[in-house]
């Protein structure tokens, strides 16, 4: 008998050497391509890439050797198998769905880094950086809620009062749907925010006449910086079902408007002329539009609409209040005249007895 056992030992701790030689070829293998992939151009993985995917490779590993028989057989815990392969199971399942985040957010750093979102002209990279930041968290939420569903499923008992519960609580099911139904159209809007991208990351909006930059954008919910400071805290489907205005949907310049009410005898030929002497004069112009129109009269004056265009909207308002500001001056210096007035007269008035 004894023999039995030392031969089953020593065949135990073949096996079990075996599988360990292999598993660690397969890590060193693994970390091995990683840091080559990591060296080449083409693909120029991070360097925290091989650290990311280290400890939840290693807990895979650890997984497989927890269902080996030659383990169990070595530390004399045969009768203990039931415990030991649902312990494997949970652990490859946890393994498996933290090396797939690692692998998501590897592939949002390599691709998001081709990308300035600092650059002026940033469209195309808060574009990718938008897309990528919410399918981002959309499948990290997918598989985190997998990975409990599984976890839970390994359990016989709970997948059998699972199924009953599946087959005979549908009414339970609907009432269950309809008051989730809120919490999935906030979800579904946020996919929809992804692939339509009504906004992006550092777009300009006025919401609820509220002018600020995206600031965050989650599944739920969406911060807008207002440009005092504060943070507007929006639901996602607002920016599905509600109008808003978007600065910058399609690109980072803007133009500017500027509102002047003068009198009928103003030179609008000189106006032209001033206007386009300030934008020569100032940086905050990007040299493409200059237009001064006459857009209404009225009674007792003529409003007057400049165009002008800058790189992005704080340069924009920055050049409205500059144009806005010298025009006036102008017209204050050469054309006190021709600045809209109110003219109030005062009658006096005298009765009859003063007279006589």
């Amino acid at each position: 008998m004894e023999s039995f056992y030392n031969i089953v030992s020593k065949e135990s701790l073949i096996y079990l050497g075996v599988s360990l030689l292999v598993l660690i070829i397969l890590y060193w293998s693994t970390s091995v391509v990683l840091k080559r992939l990591g060296k080449n151009p083409k693909y120029l993985l991070p360097k925290s890439a091989f650290k990311r995917l280290a400890f939840p490779l290693i807990l895979i590993f650890v997984s497989v050797l927890l269902r080996l028989k030659a383990l169990r057989e070595i530390l004399s815990l045969e009768d203990a198998g039931f415990w030991f392969r649902k312990a494997s199971t949970i652990l490859f399942i946890f393994a498996m769905a933290w090396v797939m985040i690692a692998l998501i957010k590897i592939i949002k750093k390599v691709v998001v880094s081709n990308y300035d979102i600092g650059e002026i002209d940033n469209l195309k990279a808060r574009k990718v950086y938008t897309q990528f930041t919410i399918l981002e968290r959309i499948f990290i939420f997918i598989i985190v809620l997998l990975g409990i569903a599984f976890t839970l499923m390994s359990f016989e008992e709970i997948r059998e009062v699972g199924i009953s519960i599946f087959a005979s609580a549908g009414v339970a099911g609907i009432i269950i749907g309809f008051s989730a139904q809120q919490f999935i159209g906030t979800i579904l809007a946020g996919i929809q925010i992804a692939i339509a991208q009504p906004i992006k990351l550092d777009d300009v909006v006025i919401v609820e006449g509220e002018w600020g930059r995206i600031e965050e954008i989650t599944l739920t919910y969406v911060v807008v910086s207002i440009w005092d400071k504060r943070r507007l805290i929006v639901p996602t489907p607002y920016f599905i079902n509600q109008p808003f205005q978007n600065w910058t949907k399609t690109s980072s310049e803007l133009m500017g408007t500027v509102f002047l009410y003068v009198d009928y005898n103003v030179p609008f030929d000189k106006i032209r002329e001033e206007q386009t002497r300030i934008l020569k004069n100032t940086d905050l112009w990007d040299g493409k539009v200059n237009v001064v129109q006459v857009t209404d009269t009225k009674p007792n004056y003529v409003e007057i609409r400049t165009l002008v265009s800058a790189k992005d909207s704080p340069t924009a308002w920055d050049l409205r209040v500059h144009v806005r500001e010298k025009l006036i001056v102008y017209l204050q210096e050469n054309y006190p005249e021709s600045i809209a007035r109110t003219t109030r007269l005062t009658v006096e008035r005298k009765d009859n007895h003063d007279e006589k």
